[in-house]
């Protein structure tokens, strides 16, 4: 007898959980686009031959894609057979020798972000005023900077993992790269006395009046807060606009 349909979705929910929401739309979007390159080539994607999955890697080196991507791509693809429970080509020597070939011919060295000192990271943060994404985006970065919190620690902040004491605040990450598994790990940040983490944090919460849910949110046209959280993508975007604003060059930064 065949399982109920929902048990097996349930299953398959779980296994998608397996990773973070930013690592499956890669993935998707890596795979998508080895998918087209197979359609293109009336050859099949799922499942794929050795044979395709290399010449489709040496495409991708022909384009100047940067081996970092490429390596993605391999991630994806493997990852989409797993799931349907299909034999790995990524596993292939033949694959596996196209991968180390691209590597030694265009190199393997990751491009280097500026580190965000505390001088730089002041510099960028803008003043709290009337517009409420810039009293949002101070105590993003500062918080950000504090806590040394990852794009999608932040995000996933909300208004009750975070309590104020004498020292500052205690900030509860419930999931993070490193804790898949959830177990969760407590913050220390400091007050400031330059440009303080605490009061930025505290004038954000108060002037869009969020007592619980995300911390962090989309500011809409009329400074209409939305419910939603913002994305990872959108932190980074923020950080970028800010070191444009304060003289820098944002291809030198990130969200971390």
């Amino acid at each position: 007898m065949p399982l109920p349909a929902r048990e097996v979705a349930a299953a398959a929910e779980y296994a998608r959980a397996e990773k973070a929401a930013a690592t499956r739309r890669a993935y998707r979007t890596d795979f998508e686009i080895f998918r087209a390159w197979c359609a293109g080539r009336c050859i099949c994607a799922l499942p794929a031959s050795p044979e395709a999955v290399a010449a489709f890697l040496a495409h991708e080196a022909e384009r100047q894609v940067r081996p970092s991507t490429i390596g993605r791509r391999v991630a994806a693809i493997r990852y989409a057979h797993k799931l349907a429970g299909l034999p790995l080509p990524t596993d292939d020597e033949r694959v596996r020798a196209t991968v180390r070939g691209i590597r030694r011919s265009l190199g393997a060295a990751p491009s280097k972000k500026m580190p965000a000192t505390a001088e730089r990271v002041i510099g960028m943060a803008p003043l709290a005023g009337t517009r409420l994404s810039s009293t949002r985006d101070r105590a993003l970065l500062l918080i950000g900077f504090a806590g040394a919190f990852r794009r999608s620690e932040l995000v996933a902040l909300n208004a009750n993992d975070i309590e104020e004491t004498a020292e500052g605040l205690r900030v509860t990450i419930r999931r993070s790269k490193t804790d898949q598994e959830g177990h969760g790990h407590v913050i220390a940040i400091p007050r400031g006395m330059i440009a303080c983490p605490v009061a930025a944090l505290k004038a954000w919460l108060q002037a869009a009046a969020i007592t619980d849910g995300p911390v962090f949110r989309p500011v809409a046209k009329g400074g209409r807060i939305r419910p939603t959280r913002l994305t990872d993508r959108s932190v980074a975007e923020i950080v970028k606009a800010h070191a444009r604003r304060a003289g820098l060059d944002p291809k030198l930064f990130a969200g971390h």
